[in-house]
């Protein structure tokens, strides 16, 4: 399924990547610095830069936790970074000063990190391993409120004035984040299997939607308002599966883990990435497919969009979805961004 040529749709590739698997990709809200978060234990920052139609990146900083770090954030001013680690802290990254300070614990390894920018306060949300989402005043010892969920955290999204998070066994909550977050409600996945990533949509600038995806070559868009059941947003889609034809019907199809999924910030277009080690572009609107990628010959493990919508980064690195065996630590990790110019925009109606 893989390809030899680790770089075959000739994207930018970001220099001096991490020397593990890459478990988080991070755009800053601001500007055009990239954030990777990675399994060797270091957060690192790039300054990403246009030269004439070529880009450029530049290693600016890194910081290292005592275990490997599953997620990175930014504040909404872009002036720092919040991760989460194995370690069971998430720490906050100044990037004006270069100090990297604790600022949550959990009892567990924290698997994500988002920021929450309200009118009324402001905050950090974690959530892990644990089974809690915890909520972080960050000059405080103290979470300022835990939420106990059904299971283990495994994905989350932060749109104000709402918040998606994932969790194992396939249960999803929504929560409401006005003058406080709430429980809004806590639903099943449409989707079998193991849930990876979680992404929220706007309609008019507001949050309308999510979409999820899951280990089993299949990803779901959701509504938020769930009084419609046929709502044209609430269906699932079958991705990162090999394509069988007429004739090849009766075979068996490989079916991969559905790794990523993001909304492009300016088209509400997605892009999804997978165990497959393709990247694919869709228009939910339309229920079309806008682009697949040629395969890497590494799966690819996240990805994101930089806030004007005009660069896609993402990760090739082993996620483990085929076991130890499959393991090649002289395999290179590498961090990709390629310029969209109009393959995310929607279809014409």
């Amino acid at each position: 399924m893989f390809s030899s040529v680790h770089n075959p749709n000739k994207d930018h590739e970001v220099t001096q990547p991490p020397n593990d698997s890459i478990s988080s990709l991070s755009f800053s809200p601001s500007a055009d610095f990239l954030v990777a978060s990675s399994w060797d234990n270091v957060v690192r920052c790039w300054e990403i830069k246009q030269s004439g139609s070529m880009l450029q990146s530049a290693p600016k900083a890194e910081q290292q936790h005592a275990g490997p770090v599953l997620a990175c954030c930014w504040s909404a001013d872009g002036t720092k970074v919040f991760t989460g680690s194995c370690d069971k802290t998430a720490k906050m990254w100044d990037l004006n000063t270069n100090q990297f300070t604790q600022v949550a614990a959990h009892d567990a390894p924290i698997k994500t990190v988002n920021w929450i920018q309200a009118p009324n306060y402001q905050c950090l949300m974690t959530g892990s391993w644990d089974k809690t989402i915890k909520f972080w005043d960050t000059r405080q010892a103290q979470p300022m409120m835990t939420i106990n969920c059904e299971d283990r955290i495994y994905g989350s999204d932060v749109l104000y004035p709402v918040a998606v998070v994932i969790m194992a066994g396939k249960k999803i909550k929504i929560l409401n984040l006005e003058n406080q977050p709430t429980e809004h409600r806590t639903m099943d996945s449409p989707l079998r299997y193991q849930l990876r990533d979680v992404s929220i949509f706007k309609k008019d600038g507001k949050p309308a939607g999510f979409g999820f995806c899951s280990i089993e070559g299949r990803a779901a868009i959701e509504p938020l308002d769930d009084s419609n059941p046929n709502s044209k947003d609430k269906f699932t889609f079958k991705c990162h599966r090999t394509p069988i034809s007429q004739s090849d019907y009766h075979k068996p199809q490989d079916i991969y883990a559905v790794n990523g999924i993001k909304f492009h910030p300016i088209y509400g277009t997605l892009a999804t990435v997978g165990s497959d080690g393709k990247f694919s572009f869709w228009d939910k609107d339309s229920r079309t497919k806008l682009k697949g990628s040629e395969p890497l010959n590494n799966t690819i493990t996240c990805c994101d969009f930089n806030y004007t919508g005009t660069y896609f980064s993402y990760a090739s690195s082993y996620d483990w979805s085929k076991g130890h065996e499959y393991y090649n630590p002289q395999q290179k990790n590498y961090i990709f961004i390629r310029q969209i110019k109009d393959e995310l925009k929607p279809r014409k109606k």
